[in-house]
């Protein structure tokens, strides 16, 4: 899958509508943008195709699905065992997400949990990764700012000629 490096204001356009309403049809993407529908089909599947536009589990909140706890578990590594490390992770289900960042630790496990008991499990879990050093966990008490793209698509939406 190819990324796409620039989403230009038509795009930021559809995307925008998208956002707004997920489930909207390509018709009502065209005339809530003002574009042809055949443009909107056009652009959203260069979108599809270019991994701009993710899966809808992104939407999911996991407190419905009984893991009210989220936390981020900084985790140290052996930096050779990296690939092995990421595929162990993947076989946790409490794992939604992993990123490789820089400056004192190797990774960022985003984790949800049941309760405490189960996050002390999930922690363990991670722990016992043959390459994993060392862990930090930090138990997200508050979310300050939802996930949000609108004001990059609003302010890339304004640049249209």
């Amino acid at each position: 899958m190819q990324r796409v490096t620039n989403i230009d204001p038509l795009d930021a356009k559809i995307l925008g509508a998208l956002n707004e309403e997920p489930r909207a049809t390509i018709i009502a993407i065209a005339e809530k943008t003002g574009l042809s529908r055949n443009t909107v089909q056009a652009r959203v599947a260069k979108l599809e195709m270019h991994g701009v536009l993710h899966s809808f589990e992104r939407r999911i909140d996991p407190t419905a699905l009984g893991y009210p706890l989220t936390a981020f578990i900084l985790t140290g590594v052996t930096q050779r065992r990296l690939t092995q490390i990421a595929q162990a992770l993947e076989d946790i289900p409490e794992v939604v997400e992993v990123h490789g960042i820089s400056g004192a630790t190797d990774l960022l496990v985003h984790v949800v949990a049941r309760n405490a008991d189960d996050l002390y499990r999930i922690a363990g879990r991670i722990l016992n990764i043959d390459g994993v050093e060392q862990t930090t966990t930090a138990l997200v008490m508050r979310k300050m700012v939802n996930y949000r793209l609108t004001p990059l698509l609003d302010r890339i939406g304004a640049n249209e000629d």
